[in-house]
């Protein structure tokens, strides 16, 4: 093979880094230790925003956590932690149209 052939060839090899800050599905998070991919909203049942409602509704998204060397697949409730290894992962605030995700993990991981 020749090195003129190389780069298309790594082109498709490229891996995302996690980022800290929001993040869009799919997309993975860095989150003080674990990393966090938001894999999909369960349920979005919140007020549109300029609307006042009776009642607040609820967010619910599916994530998957990786640690060093395993993973969960759990559902995040805006604003509810929830104990992962030696911590709480908490989904601390979330943007729609497109959802932007922003995770928090407070512990020793």
């Amino acid at each position: 093979m020749t090195l003129a052939l190389l780069p298309p060839l790594l082109a498709g090899c490229v891996v995302a880094r996690p980022v800290e800050g929001p993040v869009r599905l799919g997309q993975m998070a860095a989150v003080n230790g674990p990393r966090v991919r938001a894999d999909r909203v369960i349920e979005d049942s919140r007020c549109p925003v300029g609307v006042q409602c009776v009642r607040a509704g609820r967010l619910i998204v599916r994530v998957t956590v990786f640690g060093g060397g395993w993973s969960r697949v759990m559902d995040l409730g805006l604003g509810t932690p929830v104990v992962v290894a030696d911590g709480r992962l908490t989904l601390v605030a979330a943007t729609r149209r497109p959802y932007r995700f922003t995770f928090d993990f407070q512990g020793g991981l």
